[in-house]
């Protein structure tokens, strides 16, 4: 089993912010493939499916971004599992927008809920990172990632979200350069 989190605020006046990519992610994933109905768990909410041969435990933590690491030790320990079972889909300021990358282990370049999901089960999990750009000058990066996608941008957000659930099978096997050279791919279509 994989647990795959996606990182935002819960809330609706939250949805369509930057920071709530990782959300809006997980939300494509348990779509495109048929995942049960959400049920609160772990401080949060849970979808469980499988992506090819691999059982997926879907989890959006309902803590905030800043406590996300609570809500995801707590389903990692009760599963029994290691980081190294962990996805965490999250926004990216280091990346253009709409770029879509994957490592393993890392730092959290300031990034809450990462620093949270760090303290609470380690640096070693897999981080899906989703490209929002960087606005310039760091002081205006709170409000920026704490902000709507202009409508200009929802098609290719929505392309992306597409390419991301429609490639997750790669993912979910371990091919982390084929998920990432997938996705690709339909983004210069």
């Amino acid at each position: 089993m994989q647990i795959w989190v996606g990182l935002g605020n819960p809330g609706p006046q939250y949805a369509m912010q930057r920071h709530n990519v990782g959300f809006m992610a997980a939300d494509v994933i348990a779509d495109l493939h048929r995942f049960t109905p959400v049920k609160k768990q772990f401080q949060g909410w849970v979808q469980e499916g499988r992506i090819g041969n691999e059982k997926i435990l879907l989890l959006k933590p309902a803590t905030f971004m800043n406590e996300s690491g609570r809500s995801v030790g707590e389903a990692m320990r009760f599963y029994k599992l290691a980081p190294e079972d962990v996805t965490v889909f999250h926004d990216e300021l280091d990346l253009t927008p709409m770029k879509v990358k994957v490592k393993r282990g890392g730092g959290n370049a300031g990034h809450n809920g990462l620093r949270s999901t760090d303290a609470h089960i380690g640096a070693d999990f897999r981080r899906v990172r989703i490209g929002i750009g960087h606005p310039g000058h760091k002081d205006r990066v709170h409000g920026y990632v704490l902000g709507n996608y202009h409508k200009s941008e929802m098609d290719a957000l929505s392309d992306m979200l597409g390419a991301i659930g429609a490639e997750a099978e790669w993912l979910a096997k371990g091919d982390d350069a084929r998920f990432m050279n997938e996705v690709a791919l339909r983004m210069a279509d």
